[in-house]
């Protein structure tokens, strides 16, 4: 029985992924408020009752997807904070992971930028609650940091908001940039040249922000 139940659970695992696949798939052209249940089901291949076996609407699936997004960016975030090295280096890290992230997951990239501000009410507080829980995990690693000594537990939390959005904001950009490349190579060019900018753009962002960190106190 336990054997037959596993069974079951797997293939429930499975389709409630393959419902996500299919709607991340279809949200590459259209927002999550104009996607209808009936075309993720068919992407899949299952009746419309199945849907709601897995999620009660689609928003229900919205806020599954930022979960599965968030998750995949969580320790890009972390790790371009609390990378080691001087100021220049840590910048370069911090850029340097935001776009193999940003080349890993395009698909989860372009669901948060165009959803944090979308129609869907419970997505954008789901978007929300996890980037405001991201910059709390920010924060506590930044007042770990020696360079952080004096600073209040609101001042540190303004700067790991600062961090996050800067991420976020970076990696649409670099979304954007490449998004009109030819996949046969005639815009590739153009694209890595947008890229670069939006990559030179996000070094001196950071540039700034760690010269205003080092005087806050001043």
């Amino acid at each position: 029985m336990s054997h037959t139940l596993g069974i079951r659970q797997a293939q429930k695992q499975k389709t409630r992924q393959a419902l996500l696949d299919a709607a991340l798939g279809l949200l590459e052209h259209q927002s999550l408020s104009s996607l209808g249940l009936r075309e993720v089901t068919r992407a899949v291949g299952v009746a419309p009752a199945a849907f709601y076996r897995h999620f009660k609407d689609t928003a229900d699936l919205g806020v599954a997807l930022v979960e599965e997004a968030l998750g995949s960016l969580h320790e890009t975030i972390r790790a371009a904070i609390v990378t080691t090295g001087g100021s220049e280096e840590r910048i370069d890290r911090a850029v340097a992971l935001i776009a193999t992230h940003v080349r890993a997951h395009p698909a989860h990239v372009r669901f948060i930028a165009r959803e944090r501000h979308g129609g869907v009410a419970p997505v954008r507080a789901a978007i929300g609650v996890q980037l405001r829980r991201f910059a709390d995990e920010v924060a506590e690693a930044l007042g770990a940091d020696p360079e952080s000594q004096g600073w209040s537990a609101a001042d540190l939390r303004m700067l790991a908001g600062v961090y996050v959005d800067h991420m976020v904001m970076t990696a649409s950009a670099l979304l954007e940039a490449g998004a009109g490349a030819d996949p046969d190579g005639g815009d590739e060019e153009a694209a890595r040249r947008a890229e670069e900018a939006v990559l030179a753009t996000a070094r001196r962002q950071l540039r700034l922000v760690t010269l205003g960190r080092h005087h806050w106190l001043d």
